[in-house]
């Protein structure tokens, strides 16, 4: 927890608890996995049916109403609990995900996560269910998510992350996640300096159309802290850690990363990346990753894709806001309810389907 000494300078403990774990000692099959019993899904399948009834229905219609469990809500509120209090990661398994067309797979992801919190938009398209696949030759400026290859540890937007994996990749693409509780911790003991320069923050820039489609603004108002403290939360670490943002905003020229500021970047990205700390997970076909963005960074391992769109590695994404979690910090929030609002009048009905996205994507590959 972070205090103050007797200079009302900051003086910075270290954290501990479960969530400080390390990755070279971790099995996250059985610190993390939950495998779905024929129970949970039936019932999964038994709401599917009920949503359906109920004719076209929205994704952000879909809820705990129209998408009913009993046994199985139960298994994914201990799920959320272990998000909040635990590791901060799980990943649900069971799912038959050759019984289900990716449309389908897209209504049971959100009806699943409507019982984790509730869903947000993530970008200037208002889209309320992402597709993460490399798309990198079909779209000029493609998004981070939207690139292929490896990618490099960092936060999302959100209270909690979700990703389900519709197809995997020929090869590679694991999930490598770290914890931020360890590698503050890790930073205290050997790199305090660097420490303070993250609890210090940078300036972000994010992406233009995101900014002109949502409230204008462009750079963050003040410096955004990688860390936070608070007493409020089960554990009192909040991290959010968008190297990508601060180093466009010094490209942009709208701040400046000193050496300082820039080794400090390196030095959290060399040892999230290091083998004692990182943890890869591979994901089968119908598996759902569930990360609390708080405590936990996300990464991808590099991957061999397939050259057809229609085959290439493919994950839905969800970014949930969990309404009991303690709110962030004001200068830690950096897309606002404002931004949300004005992205969502861009969003048109069922647009995330994959069926219609991949097609709209073969659609560019052919136009081009």
């Amino acid at each position: 927890m972070t205090t103050l000494d007797e200079t009302n300078t900051p003086a910075i403990e270290p954290i501990g608890g479960p969530a400080a774990w390390h990755g070279q000692t971790m099995d996250w099959k059985s610190d993390g996995l939950h495998v779905l019993n024929d129970q949970d899904i039936q019932e999964i399948d038994l709401a599917l049916r009920h949503l359906k009834s109920l004719g076209k229905v929205d994704l952000p219609d879909i809820t705990r109403v129209s998408f009913p469990l009993r046994a199985a809500a139960q298994t994914l509120d201990g799920i959320r609990a272990k998000l909040e209090q635990g590791r901060g990661f799980a990943l649900l398994r069971g799912l038959p995900r050759a019984q289900y067309s990716t449309d389908d797979m897209a209504r049971i992801f959100f009806g699943i996560g409507a019982y984790l919190g509730r869903p947000m938009p993530q970008s200037y398209h208002g889209e309320m269910l992402g597709h993460v696949m490399d798309v990198s030759d079909v779209e000029d400026v493609p998004r981070a998510y939207h690139a292929g290859g490896h990618m490099g540890m960092h936060t999302d937007s959100c209270d909690v992350i979700g990703l389900m994996c519709l197809r995997s990749a020929v090869s590679g693409g694991a999930s490598r996640i770290v914890s931020a509780v360890a590698l503050h911790d890790e930073l205290l003991t050997k790199h305090p300096d660097v420490l303070r320069t993250l609890y210090r923050g940078f300036f972000y820039r994010r992406k233009d159309l995101d900014g002109k489609f949502g409230s204008g603004r462009l750079l963050s108002e003040a410096r955004v802290p990688v860390f936070t403290c608070s007493s409020d939360a089960a554990t009192p670490l909040a991290c959010y850690f968008l190297p990508g943002y601060a180093k466009s905003a010094a490209a942009r020229g709208d701040a400046e990363l000193t050496p300082q500021e820039r080794d400090a970047i390196a030095c959290i990205e060399r040892i999230a990346e290091s083998p004692e700390f990182y943890l890869d997970m591979n994901f089968a076909e119908g598996d759902i990753q569930f990360l609390n963005n708080r405590l936990v960074l996300h990464g991808r391992t590099d991957y061999e894709d397939s050259k057809e769109i229609q085959q290439r590695r493919h994950l839905l994404r969800l970014w949930l806001h969990v309404p009991h979690w303690p709110v962030l910090p004001k200068n830690q929030i950096f897309h606002t309810a404002e931004d949300h609002a004005l992205w969502l009048q861009r969003r048109s009905a069922l647009m995330e389907l994959p069926s219609t996205y991949l097609a709209t994507m073969q659609n560019l590959v052919r136009a081009r």
